[in-house]
């Protein structure tokens, strides 16, 4: 999959980090300030707010940590249920989750924000589990620290060594957070345009990944149960 694939397996990342940048900034903008990817933001603002006594306040931060946390769980139980299943890969199964989860959140108005924090939390963590590495690299498609770890790592290796193999895998790594980057400028447009139904735009990037995984079943992981 990693030499056959490989342009499409990073356009599916590529797609998956655009989605999770704009859902970032739609939770952050238009949802009370709390980052639907980002969890360790959100654990410092809980943080703040308990020592600062505004317990409300702490408890809007630990709804989507908790969500968070449970996404993981579901994905797992996802990849679990149809590991064995010949006409759909687990990750499709997650991805058409997703699309269902946001479409709905998109009409939920403002005085349910804490609600749509949770659905995009939940979200957010059944991608990151479901996606974790683009041609063979540890990737996250909705967070951009350890990315810029790893890219950094090897644009430093390959000044070092001159292997052509360090500079390729540091190039995809900083693709993926510029993609990251321009779907949370593009999310951030939307706040301002649409508002709640801003979560819209991140559809056509999931629906786009969703359609590339049945035309390569490679990308989804079809030659094994991982």
């Amino acid at each position: 999959m990693i030499n056959k694939q490989a342009s499409e397996s990073f356009r599916l990342g590529a797609l998956l980090a655009a989605a999770g940048g704009i859902l970032d900034a739609y939770t952050y903008l238009v949802r009370g300030g709390v980052f639907a990817n980002a969890q360790t933001g959100n654990i410092v603002l809980l943080g703040v707010r308990l020592i600062q006594g505004q317990w409300l306040l702490a408890l809007h931060y630990l709804i989507p940590i908790l969500a968070f946390a449970v996404g993981v769980v579901v994905a797992e139980l996802i990849r679990y249920r149809f590991r064995q299943s010949n006409s759909v890969h687990w990750r499709q199964v997650t991805v058409g989750l997703e699309l269902i989860l946001l479409a709905a959140v998109a009409f939920l108005p403002s005085s349910l924000d804490n609600l749509a924090n949770v659905a995009v939390s939940f979200v957010c963590a059944v991608q990151v589990e479901s996606f974790r590495k683009v041609n063979g690299n540890a990737f996250a498609t909705t967070m951009c620290t350890g990315n810029l770890r790893s890219g950094t790592e090897r644009l430093y290796l390959y000044l070092k060594t001159g292997e052509r193999d360090h500079w390729s895998r540091a190039i995809q790594y900083y693709g993926i957070i510029l993609c990251f980057i321009g779907g949370a400028a593009l999310g951030g447009l939307c706040a301002e345009r649409l508002d709640q139904v801003g979560v819209l735009i991140s559809l056509p990037f999931l629906a786009a990944a969703f359609v590339m995984m049945f035309e390569h079943k490679s990308l989804a992981g079809k030659s094994g149960p991982v």
